[in-house]
């Protein structure tokens, strides 16, 4: 059985996620009513799926999943959305989520999204794979320009991992990851390896 974590601040909502739960293979193990609640939560119950309302206070759904991200925690999240605009769902998207439900009707999908997300696969409609594809080339990433060694170097980075790490995976010296990294950051404008996985965070 998989564990569930809920972050949404209406009880209504709680509720309603809990009673379609219930008897799936799913077990909603906490719930949160705010972004900072959700983190603290997932620290203490460690849920194998996050469940994040979009529109939360205190951090909402796209800043929680985010703040995820750049811990380097990949597990599963499902945004759970009334409304979402092009650019939080291109954010959403760039921040690695792996599902997204529209709220009305979600007794009817969750579960199936629950699974597919739980298999590893992506369910996320394609009308808004198209949105947040058409942001994206409205607005390009900086690391377009990258060579595709450069490009998996930052995503090492963006996964918190250190040089020694990155030397093993692309088999290279520790010197030699430091000189990708310092001309990684002349190219993209960044000080350190803290700004360079913000940036590439955010570019995904």
């Amino acid at each position: 059985m998989s564990t569930i974590l809920l972050a949404d601040d209406h009880a209504f909502i709680r509720a309603g996620v809990e009673a379609v739960l219930a008897g799936t293979a799913y077990n909603l193990v906490a719930t949160a009513t705010n972004g900072r609640e959700a983190l603290e939560a997932i620290a203490r119950h460690d849920p194998d799926i996050c469940v994040f309302d979009v529109a939360m206070p205190d951090g909402n759904g796209i800043e929680t999943l985010q703040a995820l991200r750049q811990m380097g925690d990949n597990r599963p999240v499902v945004l759970l959305s009334a409304m979402i605009s092009d650019s939080g769902l291109a954010d959403a998207v760039a921040a690695g989520v792996n599902g997204i439900v529209s709220k009305e009707g979600a007794e009817e999908v969750l579960v199936e999204v629950l699974d597919l997300v739980a298999a590893g696969n992506i369910a996320i409609p394609a009308e808004m794979l198209a949105r947040a594809e058409a942001v994206r080339c409205a607005n390009p990433s900086p690391l377009d320009a990258l060579t595709p060694r450069e490009k998996t170097i930052v995503g090492l980075i963006a996964r918190g991992a250190r040089n020694r790490e990155i030397a093993e995976a692309l088999g290279i010296t520790e010197g030699t990851v430091k000189v990708y990294l310092h001309a990684l950051y002349i190219k993209l404008g960044t000080q350190n390896r803290t700004e360079l996985a913000v940036l590439a965070l955010g570019a995904r």
